[in-house]
């Protein structure tokens, strides 16, 4: 079986790309490269000793995206391209509508003309907004407060509608809650480009001293120790929820699953964790709150476990020794070598 992975050289693509290798799928990755890094699949490759191809392709580009479907027998596609981060889509709306909303219409164009219609979409427990509520289980409205999970929520809509129109469609909607930590061996991981918009690359990045402090935004919420609470996964786990997702492409229709730990984590609980996992004290101070950020969130899992079989089976301090591992072993990641502006197909 043969998957496309878009956005595949990212962080959590890239580790989704390592488990489809390593159980035997034929993966073809295809990434711009504005998030992600090329090195990530040559060590992935490494890792699993099996090739992928890989294109340098935007999916706003309707000539690329139909150049790799004429090239390539695509089963199934995994779709993680998209802009991700919750702050900056509020100051830029447009760029994220433009690149989310749009690329997503131009890559589902090209699986419609050559007969792809299998798809698991990468969506965000960000789709949810503030609920009241929790835990968050999927029948619950979305309400985004973000112009980011607003496009998640449309992206998912947008399915709905494919697949109510024509019945050969199957599509797999994940909503990721948190997922940091790190492949075990250390050598891929999350390598954010310039300042961290996430929590634990912030955190391993000021362990290791690129960032003076780690800067926790808001003290002041109704929650135990006045920080936000997530849900945090492992990013492993979360991959080996894609292959799960995969198998669950054999029914039509849609279906949404939740993807995490299904437990509230503070700040500060998380801060302490990785300090006790890796005996690192880390020198932090509180700022404002964020645009944006809900106070509380986290998942009720049952039904992935129920229908996918999918449990989050890592354990917090196994992120947090895993996330630095990563940092240790790549103080300035993967580097930021110019990528090739070609094409490049590895036989």
């Amino acid at each position: 079986m043969k998957i496309l992975v878009t956005g595949g050289a990212g962080y959590i693509g890239s580790h989704i790309c390592l488990q489809l290798l390593r159980q035997s799928y034929e993966v073809v990755v295809f990434d711009n490269l504005c998030n992600g890094n090329r090195e990530a699949i040559r060590r992935a490759e490494g890792i699993a000793k099996k090739s992928a191809v890989f294109y340098k392709a935007d999916m706003r580009d309707r000539d690329a995206m139909n150049n790799i479907f004429r090239n390539e027998r695509i089963d199934a596609v995994i779709h993680m391209a998209g802009l991700k981060a919750v702050g900056e889509s509020a100051q830029k709306p447009l760029l994220y509508f433009e690149n989310n909303i749009t690329g997503t219409v131009r890559l589902l164009e090209a699986m419609s003309a050559h007969g792809v219609k299998k798809i698991v979409f990468s969506s965000s427990a960000t789709v949810y907004g503030t609920q009241k509520k929790m835990p968050l289980t999927e029948d619950m409205p979305m309400d985004a407060v973000s112009p980011y999970g607003r496009t998640k929520t449309i992206i998912e809509e947008m399915l709905g509608d494919i697949v109510a129109a024509d019945p050969d469609w199957s599509a797999v909607a994940l909503r990721y809650f948190n997922p940091i930590g790190a492949y075990e061996s250390g050598e891929i991981g999350e390598d954010p480009n310039g300042i961290p918009n996430n929590l634990m690359p912030f955190i391993t990045q000021t362990a290791i001293g690129k960032q003076e402090r780690l800067h926790i935004f808001g003290n002041d919420y109704d929650t135990p120790d006045g920080t936000c609470l997530r849900d945090y996964v492992h990013v492993m786990d979360l991959a080996d929820g894609h292959i799960r997702a995969l198998r669950a492409l054999e029914a039509p229709g849609i279906s949404v699953y939740n993807l995490g730990a299904g437990r509230g984590v503070s700040v500060l609980e998380i801060l302490r964790a990785f300090e006790q996992a890796n005996n690192i004290e880390i020198n932090y101070a509180f700022s404002g709150r964020r645009e944006g950020d809900a106070p509380v969130s986290y998942a009720d899992t049952g039904k992935a476990v129920t229908e996918l079989g999918w449990k989050a089976e890592r354990t917090l301090e196994e992120m947090c020794r895993d996330s630095w591992n990563w940092q240790k072993k790549n103080p300035d990641g993967y580097g930021r070598a110019p990528a090739a502006a070609t094409t490049f197909l590895k036989p």
